[in-house]
This record gives C-alpha cells, structure tokens and sequence, in this order.
C-alpha cells in the first residue's frame, strides 16, 4: 500500500514538472518513442525520470548562484552559457577544413581534437551521471523497470554530449556545408553520432573493467587515477594521429602502420576516402568497417555488460571507515619554513589536505596538471623530429617549459570550490584574525603541493637535456609562476574562502573566459624572458627584478585581506 502511494506520488511529481518544463531535448525524443518500446523500455516513466533529471539540473544553478546574483536576475541555465566556450574552442576545427581533398587527414585530425575535447568533457562532467548510485535508493526500491532506469541514465548523458557536440561543431559544419558540399556534411553528421557513442561507452567500458576489480575508498581514487590518465592519453593519442602523415611538398601523405588499427580518429577518417575519394584500397575498406563496427561493438559490450556495472556500482557506496592518522613529518617542515604563523600553518595544512584528498576536486584539476606535464615534451618531440639532438641541446627549446604555467589560471578558479563545500560554515564559527592568511595559505599550498612537483620533474629533465645553463632561466619560469598565481587570483572572481562553492558553479562562462584569457600572460612573460636573454647579463638582473616584483605583490594583496576584497 505504502509502495503504491509513493508511486503515485512520484507520478504526481513528474506530470506537475512537466507541466512546468517540457524541454525541447524531450520533444526531440519523441521521435523515438517506438524504438524504447521495441527494447521494451517503459517510454512514459524513462521520459518522466529525464524530465525531473533535466529540471533538477537546470533549477540547481540559480540555487547556486543566489549569492551572486538577485532573485530576479539570470535564472538561466549556466550549462546552456558554457556552450559558448565550446563553440569557441571548435573554431580550431576550421583550418583543417580548408586543405583540399586530403580527407583522411583532414578528418582524424578533426575527430582527434573532438575526441579530446568531447571526452575529456565526458571524463570531468559526466561521469558523476555514469556513477550516480542516488537511483538505487530512490528509484530501485520502486516498481521501476531496471531497464528503464539505465535507459534514462544514458539518455541523460546523451542529451547533454549531443548539447555539447552540437556547441563544438556547429560552426564548423556550416563551414563543411559551404566549402566541401552536402555529401561531406551528412557523412560527417553521421559519424559524429558514432563518435559520441564511441565516446560514451568507451568510458562506460573502462569503469566496468575498474568496477569488477576494486571495491571501496580504493576503487574511487582509482577511478579518480584512471579519468586523469584518459585526458593525458588522449592528448598523447592526437599526437599519435599527426605522426601517421608525412609531409610531402605541401600535400599529406597517409601511410599505413599496423598501429592504426588502434588509433579510433584514423578510422573515423577512412570513410571519406572510401566514398568521397574514391579510394578502395583494402587498408581504406578496414579502417572504413572499423568506424562503423568500433561504436557498435562498444555499444553491445557495454549493454551486455551493463547488469555488472549496476551491481559494482554498490562497491562506491560502501565506506571503508579506515581513517590514517596523517604523518606530518615532510608536512611539518614546509609548514615552518613557507608559514609565518601558527594560523597560516593551520590553514596551510587544511589546503594541502583538501588538494591531495578530495576526490571532486582532483578530477577537475589534475587532467590539466597532466597536461602541463605532456605538452613540454610534445614540443620538443617535434624538434627533434625535425632536427638531430644535439642542435636540440645548444637550442632555446628549453623555454617551452612556460606550457607548465597555462594551467596556473584554472586551478587558481578551481580552488573556490569543492564537492564538500556544505562544510564551509567552519570558516563561519572560526575565529579568524585575519581572514588573508586563508588565502595565502591556500596559494602556497598549491605552489608546493601542486605546481612545485611538476617544475621540479620537467626542470631535471630539461637541465639533462639542455644542461646547467639553463638553471636560471628555470629561476624566472619559477618566480614567473607566483607572479602569475598572484596575477590569476587577483583577476579571477574569489567571493568567499577558499572550497566553499560547488562545482556546478565553475560553468559560470564570464570566468571560464577569464581563466582563458590569462593564459596570454604567460606568453607575454615568455616574449619579455626571451627579449632580455638577449642581453649580456639580462636573465639575472630580470630575475632579481622578479623577485622584488613578486615580494611586494604578494605583502601588499594579502596585508589584512578582508573576504569582499
């Protein structure tokens, strides 16, 4: 009896939601109304499930930014705004576009960069959706088909992909359309609907193969280790892609290693050979039937698979209760030598805590700490490419070593919030003195914890490579690093202290523009770095200038820093 009133309840909610949104997304779906029914889906209760999902996800914004914002002004979807930034970011895709009927580069290169771009998306903002375990406890004690339920889980996540796919390549298709005619667009259309599928579950297969194997607090931060891994290895995957051709006097020349049969952008590319160019080679057919069966074969493992993945996803919601007591010898140290106070230590360790343990906030930041880490190499892997190793070491390629400082911008953002930011009333009941050594705390564990590492690591390498006359180059690209961590905080928008906002709040695209646009500040103290190791003397006289620069900075922005400042 109890069952059937929540039931009717549940009901009752989802028709009075949809009374009040009826998204397009769920008009759009409609369509396929009859194809959930032949995979004996219950349609009505998948479309009630999305609906309350969908307005859920919409109505959490406005929640979010009520501290920002008046009650009357924006209530829009901050999901639908960040688009924007996609649309930008596939402006990329247009060049490759341009080059003649060199389609299969043409194409891996294009679907390489969506592959980064959609998946590393996926990895950082889906995947709480993938791993949701909230419907075992609402939904899985209710007459709810379970096969309903995953349907509405998928859907969900398509929707939003499709938003996002349809962001980044909407420009460029209208440039498709234009410039190389109809039978190349829909071909590209339709692959691209592969590709998010590909995508989809592609990661949906690594977290089963996780799942099956791990259990508990350790299955998390391996899944944590594992979507950080994905957005490094993509990048490295496109790099792969470009290594395929050779350049031939202005034209691409594709030649076939049995490695691309791994490499899912070359396969993506081969159908436009095939149809558009005519080209029937055996190699052209493979790569061609591979696109095709790729996704679909990916599809079919991960619905066969799917019962286990359910089943593990209980392992996510079991709690170890083994607390290690933290050793804080190493810590300890830092603390007295970086700290000026017993406060600032305090803090100082609750910021080292909170950037190596939160899950949330490891799996937005630490891809782009990943990707400080490749792409240094990746430049240097070009030159070499092109020139012996010993015209690299009397080289100035040392200077990529600024790639590790574009990073600073967005994790400098990201320090603002957490997945347990409803923990931020501590700083409310704390006796805070002086609200400033918050913050400076926070900045100098991310320099130490963070940033430090990873120039320590590319430093030795390149001082192998490059030899000791680099060191005090390595100096300024370090104290450039507090200048500009300086430069982001001050410029970046920090309401509040540190870890207190959720992270549904980063999509907010005024400061996603921000964080952008700051990385034109590393380059800037590139071109001045590179103008004055010119000069006789000129990198040590532009160090001690740094560092008097940076000195000041830092006393005059934390001198009793009050929270609106």
């Amino acid at each position: 009896m109890s069952t059937s009133i929540q039931l009717s309840n549940l009901s009752a909610l989802s028709l009075k939601v949809i009374a009040v949104n009826n998204f397009v997304s769920l008009k759009l779906l409609d369509l396929f109304r009859p194809l959930f029914r032949l995979l004996h889906i219950d349609y009505e209760m998948m479309r009630n499930i999305l609906q309350v999902k969908l307005t859920m996800d919409q109505r959490r914004v406005p929640t979010i930014f009520a501290s920002n914002m008046s009650n009357k002004k924006d209530n829009g979807n901050h999901f639908l705004k960040s688009l924007l930034i996609y649309a930008l970011y596939g402006l990329v895709l247009i060049p490759f576009i341009l080059l003649g009927e060199n389609y299969i580069f043409q194409i891996s290169i294009m679907f390489g960069i969506s592959m980064f771009i959609l998946m590393t998306s996926m990895i950082s903002d889906f995947s709480s959706v993938l791993l949701d375990v909230k419907d075992k406890t609402i939904l899985h004690t209710k007459p709810v088909n379970i096969r309903t339920v995953n349907a509405a889980k998928i859907v969900h996540v398509t929707i939003y992909m499709s938003m996002l796919t349809g962001a980044f390549i909407g420009i460029p298709s209208l440039v498709i359309l234009g410039v190389q005619g109809i039978g190349y667009f829909l071909l590209f259309f339709v692959e691209v609907i592969l590709l998010i599928l590909f995508i989809m579950t592609i990661t949906a297969l690594v977290y089963i193969f996780i799942l099956q194997f791990f259990s508990g607090e350790k299955l998390k931060d391996m899944i944590n280790y594992v979507q950080i891994l994905l957005s490094v290895g993509i990048i490295i995957g496109y790099q792969i892609v470009i290594r395929s051709f050779e350049f031939v006097e202005l034209d691409f020349v594709y030649e076939f290693s049995w490695w691309h049969l791994f490499i899912p952008p070359i396969w993506f590319g081969a159908p436009f050979e095939l149809l558009l160019n005519g080209n029937h080679s055996t190699i052209i057919i493979v790569l061609s039937i591979l696109a095709l069966i790729g996704p679909l074969l990916s599809i079919f493992l991960y619905y066969r698979l799917m019962p286990s993945f359910e089943r593990n996803l209980q392992k996510l919601m079991e709690d170890t209760g083994k607390n290690k007591k933290q050793k804080w010898n190493i810590g300890a140290l830092w603390e007295r030598l970086i700290c000026n106070n017993k406060e600032e230590k305090q803090f100082f360790r609750f910021a080292s805590i909170m950037l190596s343990r939160e899950r949330d906030f490891k799996l937005r930041v630490y891809p782009s700490l990943g990707i400080a880490v490749v792409f240094p190499f990746i430049f240097l892997f070009n030159y070499v490419s092109n020139n012996s190793f010993a015209e690299l070491s009397n080289s100035n390629m040392h200077f990529n070593i600024y790639f590790c400082n574009i990073m600073i911008g967005v994790v400098i953002f990201m320090l603002n919030f957490s997945g347990k930011y409803k923990g931020a009333w501590v700083f409310q009941t704390t006796p805070i003195t002086n609200p400033s050594l918050v913050f400076s705390a926070t900045l100098k564990a991310f320099l130490l914890k963070l940033y430090l590492p990873i120039f320590l690591f590319l430093s030795v390498i390149y001082v192998t490579i490059f030899s000791v006359r680099i060191i005090p180059d390595l100096a300024v690209v370090f104290v450039t690093a507090i200048l500009h961590t300086l430069i982001c905080f001050r410029a970046i928008k920090n309401e509040g202290f540190p870890f207190t906002k959720p992270f549904e709040s980063a999509q907010q695209g005024g400061e996603s523009m921000k964080t952008f646009l700051l990385m034109f500040i590393v380059g800037m103290f590139f071109v001045v770095h590179y103008f004055v190791s010119k000069m006789e003397y000129g990198v040590i006289i532009y160090l001690v200038i740094l560092i008097i620069v940076t000195i000041l900075s830092w006393r005059m922005i934390f001198k009793k820093r009050s929270i609106q400042d």
